[in-house]
């Protein structure tokens, strides 16, 4: 009883917070001709309600793709189909065709709102709670419940979901990984596929859950269970696939409409330094105009080239010694791999690196603590566009007092403590200023948040020179940059000298 209690308490206070931030304004309000997130979901609505499958993704006169065509997957559409047709059961105004473009109402957003609500409650939280109890190292219940609430009090899922509005398709994905620490292999796999159905932008995942059921499949054998495994697997992502497109490949009885769907999903690349983004290519365009230097097309070659340079030693890795932990930390080290090096990325791209970070906070919550308000300080730009600096302000603070009072993270800043002992003791000898790593890394923590405790409050109230438009959305990307490549660097350190693997591997075989 006292288990429930404690993680009730837990998932009200989420939902508290997560409802009081959706009550403020939305992106793109009052500001046509596009409006922005919140008008293209409720654009998708509109026309998947009111047109067949087969012209979702196809630009007709129904369906101008230049205002907000779908360029998700087809559980997106779906998912947009179900809140159409209940919409429509409440006002047919809110998805009429053509009239509804624009519509802003009380009882509309009320609406919208509620369907993040209900989608963060039916997928994500419940995920997160039984992950929480699935750790070995929150068996009691106190434990599973304050990792559960530092999780959810997450600050920048939830203002881009409940406050930018999206909605949440990185629960499929969490599930995923709750499945396979349950050793759920086939399940895990169909919730992947789920989440890629969803987003496209799982595929920054798709690596490590390949490369970590590939070794499994490895440690049991080709010629055996191992060859089972993969077969079942291939099989599963074949199934799962194919229920999701089957409407598009029924509808004409040909390719065309799966071929016009891919063309919506993959559009054409643009510039890379066009957004104000944490990446490296927005970062170093401060400095060096690469456009001016190479073409797109070379600039798209050299950024795959270096996204899988960079991912190659952790995939190497995981493959040869798959393990449930070095599994997460591939998560999160391919990720903010192809968030720093893409050639084009979008601001909440970030937070493919964030949840995976949520899902390894109880081993290394100092340095956890650090990167995830690190990522929601790197959509700074985006959130004052979206009028949410009280509630971006109130939930940064709040997350830290939460993380600090609950992980006594100031505490836990040992190399131990960072699971970067097997990489000290390697440099025993040729690095003296490892014994006071401690104090050094506490420091830097400071620093780094008085820095962007500074820059939130100048880009909030202070004007920018006449000159320098940019100048404060330039320097959080920037600034935010090298905090990633410093993440990078830690978290492949910890996966390439990680000594646990090599134990945690017997088990599989």
């Amino acid at each position: 009883m006292e288990k429930w209690s404690l993680m009730t308490i837990t998932v009200l206070l989420a939902l508290t917070v997560r409802w009081t931030v959706s009550l403020g304004s939305y992106s793109g309000a009052g500001k046509p001709p596009m409006y922005g997130d919140y008008e293209a979901q409720r654009h998708w609505q509109e026309v998947t309600y009111n047109l067949p499958v087969r012209q979702w993704y196809f630009n007709t006169s129904d369906n101008n793709l230049l205002y907000w065509g779908l360029d998700y997957p087809p559980l997106t559409a779906y998912h947009s189909f179900v809140c159409a047709y209940i919409a429509k059961l409440i006002n047919p105004d809110w998805i009429a065709l053509h009239t509804s473009r624009g519509y802003e109402s009380q009882p509309h957003k009320l609406f919208m709102r509620t369907t993040v609500f209900v989608a963060d409650m039916l997928v994500y939280i419940p995920a997160v709670i039984l992950y929480c109890f699935s750790l070995k190292e929150t068996s009691t219940k106190k434990k599973a419940s304050i990792c559960a609430l530092c999780i959810l009090l997450y600050p920048g899922l939830i203002l881009i979901d409940h406050g930018h509005f999206q909605y949440p398709c990185l629960g499929f994905a969490l599930w995923a990984v709750l499945c396979l620490s349950y050793d759920w292999d086939l399940l895990g796999s169909a919730a992947f596929c789920l989440a890629l159905n969803y987003k496209q932008m799982e595929l920054y995942h798709s690596l490590p859950f390949f490369c970590y059921l590939l070794g499994k499949c490895f440690k049991k054998g080709l010629k055996g269970k191992g060859l089972v495994l993969l077969t079942k697997i291939a099989g599963t992502v074949v199934v799962s696939f194919a229920v999701c497109w089957l409407p598009f490949c029924t509808e004409h009885r040909s390719l065309n409409p799966v071929k016009q769907l891919l063309v919506c999903l993959m559009p054409a690349p643009q510039e890379a330094d066009k957004r104000k983004v944490a990446n490296i290519w927005c970062s170093l365009s401060v400095l060096i105009k690469i456009k001016n230097i190479v073409s797109p097309q070379t600039q798209l070659k050299l950024s795959f080239a270096i996204t899988f340079l960079s991912v190659l030693p952790t995939c190497i890795k995981l493959t040869v010694q798959p393990s449930l932990r070095g599994f997460k930390f591939a998560l999160v080290s391919c990720a903010l791999s192809f968030f720093l090096f893409s050639f084009q990325v979008h601001e909440k791209s970030i937070l493919l690196v964030s949840v995976p970070v949520c899902l390894i906070i109880n081993e290394i919550p100092f340095m956890a603590t650090w990167f995830l308000l690190v990522s929601t300080f790197s959509m700074l730009p985006l959130l004052l566009k979206d009028g949410l600096l009280l509630p971006y302000t109130v939930t940064t603070l709040a997350f830290l007092l939460v993380c600090v009072a609950s992980f006594s993270i100031f505490e836990k800043t040992s190399a131990e403590d960072l699971q970067l002992k097997p990489f000290s003791l390697s440099l025993k000898g040729h690095v003296a200023w490892f014994k006071s790593f401690p104090k050094i890394v506490r420091s830097l923590f400071l620093l780094s948040v008085t820095l962007m405790g500074v820059l939130s409050l100048t880009s909030a109230a202070v004007p920018p020179p006449q000159r320098l438009p940019d100048l404060f959305p330039v320097a959080v990307s920037v600034i935010s940059c090298l905090h990633f490549l410093l993440f990078l660097v830690y978290f492949n350190i910890v996966i390439l000298w990680d000594s646990k693997n090599n134990r945690s591997q017997k088990k599989i075989s």
